[in-house]
């Protein structure tokens, strides 16, 4: 084929970098681009019920997969589907963000059609758009090769979102077709200024009499979880995860010395990371949800910092220095004179139902993470379910996703949906609080649908405990409306393809999750009810610190 056209140029590009599946609602000014979509080999369209859930349906099959795609159409539905795009943005997720636009002689004629604000001016969205993304382009038939392969490069290189404008009357449009499959980059290092850190780093890592190894997301987001896994083995030395990179190494390897976040940690990880003569920070970002509200104790003069594409230690910056190839001669570093003991964790068994005994989050927590096995995907909302589950042990070669920058409550329901087709053949367990879950509900449909099977545990505990946590124990403003969410599933499954369950007291919970270990043909809907001033103790203790942080004062 010498040529094709800009559409058909664009969707053998994101079948190259790896998409498999394009997330999306229907609109006017791209349904021509969204019948060539439909005609490609190898690209499904997932039609999501809003555009804010195609966005985040987006960003959880990106978490996995690499990559993802997200089509909206102009003003109404980009705009909807921005806080999903700003969300990937913040959290180093790379999405694709095509929006069909109005046709090029109507924005040079400033026409007054739908989807604007009647005034002839077409660029307010891209505007916004522009804050959220790592680069844009409208695309036209001189333009459209060159500025595909250059934002989808971008986008796998940065790890965050693109933006590309394709007009209705340009989809079509014929051009010279791929002369050979993209190249993504990865990035580079400069080779004198790393052996220049390797130097100084390696003599560090050998004459301290303790070092640690603290893990943040950078390593999951740049897949270096093996040379990550390779250093920490060849220094012997203990590793702790902020929970926004929990899973991404072994919490059954014998060095993990248990999760980080500042004050809320327990006394053995604290005393590994805070007290290492040497702490090798990697892929860290320290922000207030991560950290307990900003209560880490880490000396920059101990400290050293690997990025994507710096490092820096104590403080003296090394530009131009990748993570993957800093981590490569670290670990060749030499023997050091001083270990340091590693403190061996012990990993609480899952407790034993009481029957009659009502759900309590203390003990809700380990009776969930009982259930979950090897290879299992768990996606937690924010609010309890993240931080109820982040603190429990997890199995080998797990993935847990969360958004503890962003906080966009209700993301995760969408999410599963995405991480469930990018990875079909693992299990895929939600973790979602009723509030949450009353926002992006209706994506339970479209899983459904498709045939998917995730086991999904809801959290009723009356209301926005999260807040609750932080302002407002008995305010008007954290209560949400009492729904009858096994009859919701019910509307939302014509084929009764759901396992509906509800449970209260610690047996019928055991049953329940019983009943989903032993379910592989069936979705499974776990409603878990609790108390509404019921919370895990790390959130109570970060909803204190959040108080403090934007009112001055804890809450009464």
């Amino acid at each position: 084929m010498t040529d094709c056209t800009i559409g058909e140029y664009l969707l053998t590009r994101l079948r190259e970098v790896g998409i498999r599946h394009v997330f999306g609602v229907p609109g006017d000014y791209q349904l021509e681009f969204l019948d060539q979509l439909e005609a490609a080999d190898g690209l499904e369209w997932v039609g999501n019920c809003n555009e804010l859930n195609a966005a985040y349906a987006a960003d959880g099959y990106a978490r996995l997969n690499g990559i993802g795609a997200v089509v909206t159409t102009f003003g109404v539905g980009e705009l909807s589907a921005l806080n999903g795009i700003a969300g990937s943005y913040a959290e180093r997720v790379p999405v694709v963000s095509i929006v069909g636009t109005p046709a090029t002689f109507v924005v040079r004629e400033r026409q007054l059609v739908h989807h604007t604000t009647g005034d002839g001016d077409f660029t307010r969205a891209a505007r916004c758009a522009a804050e959220y993304t790592a680069g844009q382009a409208l695309l036209d038939r001189d333009n459209a090769g060159a500025e595909i392969d250059r934002l989808l490069r971008l986008c796998w290189l940065e790890k965050r979102p693109v933006y590309l404008m394709l007009p209705s009357d340009v989809a079509g449009q014929r051009i010279a077709a791929p002369a050979a499959p993209l190249a993504l980059p990865e990035p580079s290092c400069d080779q004198a200024m790393l052996a220049r850190f390797a130097a100084e780093a390696r003599e560090r890592i050998r004459t301290a009499d303790s070092v640690a190894i603290l893990v943040g997301p950078g390593v999951d987001r740049y897949r270096l979880g093996p040379q990550l896994l390779e250093l920490a083995e060849a220094l012997g030395c203990p590793v702790a995860t902020l929970s926004s990179a929990k899973g991404v190494f072994p919490e059954t390897h014998d060095q993990f010395a248990g999760g980080y976040a500042g004050a809320l940690s327990s006394p053995e990880a604290r005393a590994a990371v805070e007290d290492a003569e040497c702490l090798l920070a990697v892929g860290c970002q320290f922000t207030d949800s991560v950290t307990g509200g900003f209560s880490q104790h880490l000396d920059p003069d101990r400290m050293i910092e690997l990025h994507a594409v710096a490092a820096d230690i104590a403080g003296t910056p090394f530009a131009h220095v990748c993570m993957k190839d800093a981590l490569a001669v670290l670990a060749r570093a030499p023997e050091r004179t001083g270990r340091g003991p590693v403190t061996h964790r012990r990993i609480p068994s899952s407790p034993e139902p009481i029957t009659g005994q009502p759900l309590v989050q203390d003990r809700f927590w380990p009776l969930v993470a009982g259930f979950v096995r090897p290879g299992d995907v768990i996606v937690a909302d924010q609010g309890t379910s993240y931080f109820g589950f982040a603190a429990q042990p997890m199995p080998r070669d797990c993935a847990f996703i969360g958004q503890p920058l962003w906080g966009s409550i209700g993301y995760t329901l969408p999410a599963v949906l995405g991480t469930m087709l990018a990875a079909p053949d693992r299990r895929h367990v939600l973790l979602i609080g009723d509030g949450s879950f009353q926002l992006t509900v209706q994506e339970l449909a479209t899983i459904l649908r498709l045939g998917l099977n995730p086991v999904i545990v809801l959290v009723n505990n009356d209301g926005y405990t999260v807040e609750r946590c932080i302002l407002g124990e008995h305010a008007a403003y954290n209560e949400i409306g009492a729904w009858r969410y096994d009859r919701l599933v019910q509307a939302f499954d014509p084929h009764d393809r759901t396992v509906t369950i509800t449970a209260g007291t610690e047996d019928q919970l055991a049953a329940a999750l019983d009943k989903a270990a032993a379910t592989r043909d069936r979705a499974v809907f776990i409603e878990a009810r609790m108390g509404a001033l019921d919370a895990p103790e790390p959130l109570v203790r970060l909803g204190k610190a959040f108080a403090r942080a934007d009112y001055h004062h804890a809450p009464v």
